[in-house]
């Protein structure tokens, strides 16, 4: 699209400079042969073949260097200005060849009103027109290509980002900056093409409730007045202190999925029914989530289960389980040092099989965290690795479902 963009602007700029030079002289002698114009032609479609080549390499350059697409809004602006010239430059040549004759005083529209050609049309006016078409084309490839530019999104965590292309479809364009499950997001540091993409980002989603704090502060740093945020703490009602692992709410990704409908239907009103129908499919899909957090519930309701942190709070309070140990898991999630008395019961309940399921956080290697974990195995305890990251390659639906079905499975143990 881009491509032929260029080369249509190519063409229209190449003509007249080569027409003039090299054969309006012939023209105005009445000299002109058909190889004339084919030549002119041809040297015109060289010009464009050449600015169509450096423009693109040029682009390919700005990728590299700037990590942003090339502004459709500058092409367009540089077609108009090539077409007014060259509307402005066969319009005179129209005018110099016409004169009207008033034979009489009537209105315009007189009959006796006539537009008699001084002379003939020569060369340089058809090349004139030729270049008004080319730019004409130039100028509706632009206009094409900047409405069926994607929305361009930014989510700060993976699974958001999921979210977000199964509600945009193909009218989306999706930047996760969370994605590596093997990676402790909390050690998470933002490099400057997070902050470039975000800049660009028409929607941005993220947690929010203190899990992701360095976001507030890159889009400080990158403010842009038409760019809107989705956070997800602040649907769902949640304050500083509060358990920040939401995506493991059931209720709350039918929250963030709603919104993203909404905020792409006000950002792209013709692609609103797209929205609307996605979003009907991304709420269909979360139905075996619910389906499965019922049948869990049904049969392992009041089962003990404890945790080293509450990555899988949400969840298990949806699945009617008894979770143990909750302070020792907020001190383990805020960094500090868990007391002797939550030390000594955690343990407590591992050795004497109290609980039936022992939960940990995959991504993450706190000390106390690691010594429980080793006392579980020791202790016969079935354990579960969960992630505040969905696998590479796997939708929010296909991730929950595989912890649901993982859960069932060691409770059954």
């Amino acid at each position: 699209m881009v491509a032929r963009q260029i080369f249509f602007t190519g063409l229209a700029i190449g003509i007249r400079p080569c027409a003039g030079a090299l054969f309006v002289r012939r023209a105005r002698s009445g000299d002109v042969r058909l190889r004339h114009i084919v030549s002119t032609l041809a040297i015109g479609t060289g010009v464009a073949i050449t600015i169509c080549i450096v423009g693109l390499a040029s682009m390919s350059v700005n990728r590299k260097l700037v990590m942003q697409p090339p502004s459709k809004r500058a092409l367009l602006r540089n077609a108009r200005h090539h077409l007014a010239l060259a509307l402005e430059g066969a319009g005179a040549r129209v005018i110099r060849a016409c004169r009207v004759t008033d034979d009489s005083r009537r209105a315009p529209c007189s009959p006796r009103n006539k537009i008699t050609l001084h002379r003939p049309f020569d060369l340089e006016d058809i090349l004139n027109l030729i270049s008004c078409a080319a730019l004409a084309a130039a100028l509706c490839i632009s206009v094409h290509a900047a409405a069926a530019a994607p929305v361009k999104i930014v989510a700060a965590e993976n699974f958001y980002a999921d979210v977000a292309r199964q509600i945009g479809g193909a009218h989306v364009q999706v930047t996760s900056i969370l994605n590596n499950p093997d990676q402790d997001p909390h050690l998470f540091e933002a490099s400057p093409s997070v902050g470039r993409a975000l800049t660009h980002a028409k929607i941005v989603v993220y947690n929010g409730a203190d899990y992701d704090p360095w976001m507030d502060k890159l889009l400080s740093a990158s403010k842009a007045s038409d760019r809107r945020t989705i956070v997800t703490g602040q649907l769902a009602h949640k304050q500083s202190g509060d358990n920040p692992h939401l995506w493991y709410d059931p209720s709350v990704m039918p929250l963030v999925a709603k919104e993203l409908a909404t905020t792409l239907e006000a950002s792209d009103p013709p692609n609103a029914q797209d929205y609307a129908k996605n979003l009907q499919s991304f709420l269909a899909a979360l139905k075996p989530i619910d389906a499965r957090i019922k049948a869990i519930k049904a049969k392992y309701a009041s089962t003990p289960v404890t945790a080293t942190e509450p990555v899988f709070g949400y969840m298990a309070k949806a699945l009617g389980l008894d979770m143990r140990n909750e302070h020792f898991q907020l001190s383990v999630m805020n960094d500090t040092e868990p007391s002797a008395s939550d030390t000594a019961a955690f343990e407590s309940d591992l050795r004497n099989h109290a609980v039936k399921l022992f939960i940990y956080n995959s991504q993450a290697s706190d000390g106390a965290a690691t010594r429980m974990l080793a006392l579980a195995k020791q202790s016969g305890v079935p354990v579960l690795g969960v992630t505040e990251t969905a696998p590479a390659g796997k939708s929010f639906q296909r991730w929950m479902l595989n912890e649901l079905a993982a859960v069932e499975k060691a409770l059954a143990h």
